[in-house]
């Protein structure tokens, strides 16, 4: 490998170093812009949305302006489903609680139909976001179709789950990565395994 080669190789290394680090610096400030409650939601989309255009090929996209415009448009929808899942979230933890001090006096079979159930929830979250920034589909549209790709998929579901999970455990063990890298490359690889399901889904 020549020196001229190298030095390509390093720019873009460092190119996408700094990009992901200031696509992170976004969802980070626009999450505390929308207050947190109303500013993750969006804000996760957008990074997804700016991490689709990469994986499509648009290397060259101004950041800033694709994020913000992303973050505009589908503030609304990302709230609405965003907070779906927080409410039915919360239900899920108020449920775990009851078994947890009823433990020993439930059948069996409740604790395995809230642990399944609850599997399907989080099937649903992990797909519908990445939905939203690459089909454009009702609410109700997009929450059904997650849950369907995600159990017809369910060998790329688990391994989102394990994967995105094992990040954000690194990153807590490393919280600078948490301001810097951690949601922007968990932004990455969560589109970059839902983008081959939906190329072949939707014949792109």
């Amino acid at each position: 490998m020549n020196g001229k080669s190298i030095t390509t190789t390093l720019d873009k290394v460092f190119r996408w170093i700094t990009n992901l680090a200031f696509l992170n610096v976004l969802w980070v400030a626009f999450t505390i812009l929308g207050l947190g409650i109303l500013g993750i939601f969006p804000a996760t989309t957008a990074a997804l949305g700016v991490a689709r255009k990469w994986l499509k090929g648009d290397h060259e996209i101004r950041i800033w302006p694709t994020f913000k415009q992303i973050y505009r448009e589908e503030f609304k929808s990302a709230n609405i489903l965003g907070w779906i899942l927080a409410v039915v979230g919360y239900l899920f933890f108020l449920n775990y609680q009851i078994i947890h001090l009823a433990e020993g006096d439930l059948p069996f079979i409740v604790p395995f139909l809230y642990y399944f159930i609850l599997f399907l929830y989080i099937t649903i979250v992990i797909w519908v976001f990445p939905l939203l920034v690459h089909n454009y589909a009702s609410i109700i549209h997009q929450l059904k179709n997650a849950l369907i790709i995600g159990i017809t998929k369910i060998h790329i579901t688990v391994t989102l789950i394990l994967l995105l999970f094992s990040m954000m455990y690194f990153s807590l063990e490393f919280p600078v990565l948490l301001v810097f890298f951690t949601f922007s490359l968990l932004a990455l690889v969560w589109m970059w395994l839902s983008l081959r399901v939906f190329v072949k889904i939707f014949k792109e």
